[in-house]
């Protein structure tokens, strides 16, 4: 790694507002690029020295980008929340993801610490910058300690690139099996599900108004972070669904399409289908937590025709708020979503032709049925006892499945079988 890569790498959090604005992002992203593709030379040779049960207090340190207003984010604090849970000691260890745009989410800051007391490190960077967290942090933050890597993924076949991380860790927590049984096709450590709890509090909650769409038509949201791939996340398969639903004259309806981080091309991508429809509402930029929960309820429907989730958390905190999905019916969303609880699309497998990073050409993703997810946004439209039984029976089942005694009670017990 040459000297400027490193000097960038170990930027430190106050002076990297700084740097994004000297550097341009592009360039930045490039320069991360370069760093992670040697990190991964490097991991290879890593030699980590294994864990010495009772060197440190039995307890967990929390290691990854908690602030982060993304689906990681969200995904981390998910985590905290259970291990806060457990009853076991908690220490929460911010990782300062380099380039990583908005970092406004603030609710575990009383928590956090720079120290690292306990002997289990569950490290909840996904491998792709695992490389380089292990690079940027001193080799007494992993030696004798037990680590553990939560990660996710959403295809079948896990990246061989990222084989090398397997190296810096003991074993891997996935939130759904669909993830585990991706990493267990490429490594004998132990893997483990550890399902999220999933909460949806609204401490102040926005109205329409608020977020300039609507009052008086049936509104279905898509919703999605540019940074996790709008390819994956398919909205144009949604407002390619919307138009096959509605006639662009029709007065009744609208499509809501969030998009945290957009650039001008994804935009443009999303223009050039619009077809002459006014009713579709593009909303842009960071939203805080509230915010987000507050147009998930406010809205009629949600709707995600993902080509492959590696958990499907907006779905999840839309069942919980009462508000009816349209999903694609594959993936890990299928670990807490069926027939009777969500409009559930039927796909082709198709292949991926070209590389869509992370994604490389050759993979398998879903392609779902448009035809069908126009019919479920016409039936949720029209048919008010159908929208009621999907509404209900997807809060009450959600309740169930998605709890924190659940979730608090197999990280809990897992870690009961570490120390002993």
């Amino acid at each position: 790694m040459n000297g400027i890569s490193k000097l960038v790498l170990n930027i430190t959090g106050t002076l990297k507002p700084v740097l994004i604005k000297l550097i341009p992002l592009s360039l930045l992203r490039k320069m991360k690029q370069r760093m992670i593709a040697k990190s991964y030379e490097k991991l290879k040779k890593i030699n980590i020295l294994p864990y010495e049960n009772g060197r440190y207090e039995h307890g967990v340190n929390l290691i990854g980008n908690i602030f982060a207003e993304s689906g990681l984010g969200q995904s981390c604090r998910l985590v905290a929340s259970a291990l806060d849970q457990t009853g076991f000691p908690l220490n929460i260890y911010r990782y300062e993801q380099l380039g990583a745009e908005g970092q406004g989410d603030h609710s575990w800051q009383e928590r956090i610490s720079k120290e690292l007391p306990y002997d289990v490190n569950l490290i909840h960077i996904n491998p792709h910058e695992l490389g380089l967290a292990f690079m940027q942090q001193d080799a007494s933050v992993w030696n004798y300690r037990y680590n553990i890597g939560y990660w996710l993924w959403e295809l079948e076949e896990f990246p061989d690139e990222w084989v090398p991380c397997f190296n810096c860790v003991d074993e891997i927590w996935a939130p759904s099996e669909f993830v585990c049984n991706a990493i267990r096709k490429k490594t004998t450590l132990p893997v483990h599900c550890m399902p999220y709890h999933v909460a949806v509090n609204i401490e102040k909650p926005y109205s329409r108004t608020d977020f300039g769409i609507p009052e008086d038509k049936f509104l279905y949201l898509m919703m999605y972070d540019q940074s996790s791939c709008m390819e994956r996340k398919n909205p144009i398969g949604v407002l390619n669904a919307f138009k096959r639903a509605f006639d662009k004259n029709n007065k009744n309806v609208g499509l809501v399409i969030k998009i945290n981080n957009p650039t001008p091309e994804s935009k443009k991508k999303i223009q050039n289908v619009l077809d002459g429809y006014t009713n579709v509402y593009l909303i842009e930029g960071t939203l805080n937590r509230d915010q987000v929960n507050s147009l998930t309820k406010c809205v009629d429907v949600v709707v995600s025709l993902h080509r492959a989730e590696g958990f499907g958390l907006v779905l999840a905190e839309a069942m919980l708020l009462g508000t009816p999905t349209i999903a694609t019916n594959w993936s890990s969303n299928t670990e807490f979503m069926n027939k009777d609880v969500a409009c559930m699309v039927d796909y082709k497998l198709i292949t991926i032709e070209r590389d869509i990073p992370p994604f490389k050409a050759g993979n398998r993703w879903a392609d779902a049925d448009l035809d069908q997810a126009a019919g479920y946004m016409r039936k949720l439209y029209a048919d008010k006892a159908f929208y009621e039984k999907i509404r209900d029976n997807a809060k009450k089942y959600a309740e169930n499945i998605l709890g924190m005694e659940h979730a608090a009670g197999v990280i809990r017990e897992r870690l009961k079988e570490i120390w002993n």
